[in-house]
């Protein structure tokens, strides 16, 4: 039998927006958010206090026989505090956290108000209709970039757009808590408002629902509503931590609803979230196949007048990649750390970048001056990283996108020797968690990938990455193993793609120990898979000595500034590197 939390992942992501949720308290409790009669009840020990008596065992009984008549949230709060600003300061404390409540995380949103705000976020929810007074949910869409329309009085319904021209809207039933006309006693719950009622009527005809955190003992209104609703043509879900109660279960059983056992709301909407993310990324057609997306590259790249649509193509791309590292396969938080968890995120990172890799390719290739800002634009998006895990791997291969897009663009420039657009390239700036600028060169290379985020031994590190168990160089390796499905058709053996390899990773070497600048004696580059491949190093430095040496400063190596502005400043910058490449190959065991 399927579970029905599968069945609603898959309704909330075929249907976007179509199913609206009903929050009750239960949602907001682990936030340690009192309800309106806890309220009133702390309010009216308070008041026994201030009189010298003493209202327990039972508040209730006490202020009945005290002031002959039922206790009322909005005549208390009313004959406690007679200004609009005395009032909220009356009721800010139950609502907003103190410095102590704050370190302790406490009435901040859940994990339950972050998942729900991520699906609004992302389009699959538009209504919610909740018992809360709290602001919690308002501040979770907000955080996530979904601020919505709030719904909490009579007046506001009524001057509110059609719900299908509302893009984010929450209605709170009940009212806010800075506002005393919210409803809370049993006879405020009997009725509701015309205008919510008939708000109620549509919401639960033309939407499905997915109800938590809400027992419906207290809410007569609402079930009433709920009771009359005539429409089945979308599923209800009931999600509820042990039985329902009787008033539940007679709505569970008119709406023919699904009821979901969960724990609690936060793991239930978590669930959700994750579940309806992942069906969404699965189902959704890619938008151009790999090689479609080539075709369409080349096309917008053989004209200026495609400019326009050459950006949007780049831009979506990479936006895919970035929302597709953003989902729960890419937690930063994971403990473990073993062959099977770092193969299968870099694994993972590869197959978010299937379709850019290829494009940075023949970007790179047929690379022009009125190019240069659609690629930035991407690096600078693929490298701005910002987390506070302390798991330094996963933080470092948040980089791992960002590294193979500069190696795709570099392999490709390589191809048409268009070395001064890869200078330009290797000196795009991005800033630093400690508010320093780096360039792309200094961080990108496999090397330098974790320096940003802690020490570590990438090289030791990345051995865990399978079938890498024993190489000097395991992550450089990875990539050049990687990327080389992207070269098949432009480079006509293994060889020259190794040659090809070897030459960006002495570049980036190069550049990056140019841009350091380290004092004397200090000198260090990144190394790559060139350290053991001696042959090539040799055949490319002594081909970048050569050109410098004729050329001047119309070498290529020369104008790009990768290493140098000046033919000279260029050698001794080769001649640097050679030292100090032949001793970390000594210090590795690599011979000649």
């Amino acid at each position: 039998m399927i579970d029905p939390i599968d069945s609603l992942a898959f309704s909330i992501q075929a249907n976007p927006g179509v199913y609206a949720l009903l929050l009750g308290s239960g949602v907001s409790r682990a936030a340690q958010i009192p309800t309106g009669w806890e309220i009133t009840l702390d309010l009216i020990r308070k008041l026994a206090i201030a009189s010298d008596e003493s209202a327990e065992p039972d508040p209730e009984l006490w202020y009945r026989e005290k002031y002959q008549e039922i206790p009322d949230y909005s005549k208390l709060i009313d004959g406690l505090a007679k200004t609009q600003a005395e009032r909220q300061q009356l009721l800010r404390s139950y609502f907003e956290p103190s410095q102590q409540e704050r370190e302790e995380n406490a009435k901040q949103p859940t994990e339950a108000h972050r998942a729900v705000a991520r699906l609004v976020a992302q389009g699959f929810v538009r209504v919610i209709l909740t018992t809360n007074f709290d602001r919690l949910l308002e501040k979770a869409l907000e955080d996530a970039g979904a601020a919505p329309i709030v719904l909490s009085s009579p007046d506001q319904v009524k001057g509110m757009l059609p719900l299908v021209h509302t893009p984010h809207c929450v209605i709170k039933l009940h009212g806010d808590y800075l506002d005393t006309r919210i409803r809370n006693t049993p006879s405020e719950l009997d009725t509701y408002p015309d205008e919510f009622n008939r708000l109620l009527d549509q919401i639960f005809d033309e939407f499905g629902l997915v109800v938590c955190g809400w027992s419906a003992d207290w809410d007569i209104a609402l079930r009433n509503a709920l009771h009359r609703a005539p429409s089945r043509r979308f599923t209800t879900y009931w999600a509820a931590h042990g039985e329902a109660s009787d008033a539940a279960q007679q709505l569970i059983i008119q709406r023919s609803a699904q009821v979901i056992d969960i724990e609690g709301a936060d793991k239930f909407f978590g669930i959700v979230q994750q579940k309806v993310e992942s069906i969404d990324q699965f189902s959704q057609p890619h938008p151009l196949s790999v090689e479609a997306a080539v075709t369409s590259l080349k096309r917008y790249l053989s004209e200026p007048r495609y400019r326009i649509q050459l950006s949007d193509l780049v831009d979506e791309t990479v936006e895919r990649v970035v929302t597709s590292v953003s989902t729960q396969a890419f937690d930063l938080n994971n403990p473990e750390q073993n062959t099977k968890t770092i193969t299968a995120r870099v694994r993972n990172y590869e197959a978010a970048c299937s379709t850019l890799l290829p494009m940075a390719v023949i970007g790179g290739t047929w690379a022009e001056e009125d190019h240069f800002d659609v690629w930035q634009r991407a690096l600078e998006h693929l490298a701005a990283v910002h987390s506070n895990s302390r798991e330094v791997i996963w933080l470092g291969l948040q980089l791992y996108p960002a590294t193979l897009t500069l190696y795709a663009l570099g392999l490709g420039a390589l191809l048409s020797n268009k070395l001064e657009f890869l200078g330009r390239i290797f000196s795009i700036t991005i800033p630093q968690a400690d508010h320093k600028s780096r360039t792309l060169v200094q961080f990108l290379p496999p090397p330098s990938m974790f320096g940003s985020f802690g020490s570590i031994n990438t090289q030791r590190a990345m051995q865990f990455l399978e079938g890498m168990e024993r190489r000097h160089t395991p992550f450089n390796d990875w990539i050049h193993d990687t990327l080389q499905q992207y070269m098949s058709k432009t480079t006509h053996s293994s060889q020259q793609y190794d040659l090809m390899f070897d030459e960006l990773e002495i570049l980036l070497a190069l550049g990056y120990a140019y841009q350091e600048q380290r004092p004397e004696g200090l000198y260090w580059a990144p190394i790559g898979s060139f350290v053991y491949r001696i042959q090539n190093r040799m055949q490319i430095l002594e081909k970048m000595e050569g050109s410098i040496s004729t050329l001047q400063h119309e070498s290529p190596f020369v104008e790009s500034r990768i290493f140098g502005e000046t033919p000279d400043e260029c050698i001794a910058s080769i001649e640097k590197f050679r030292v100090f490449i032949d001793n970390t190959a000594r210090s590795m065991g690599i011979f000649w």
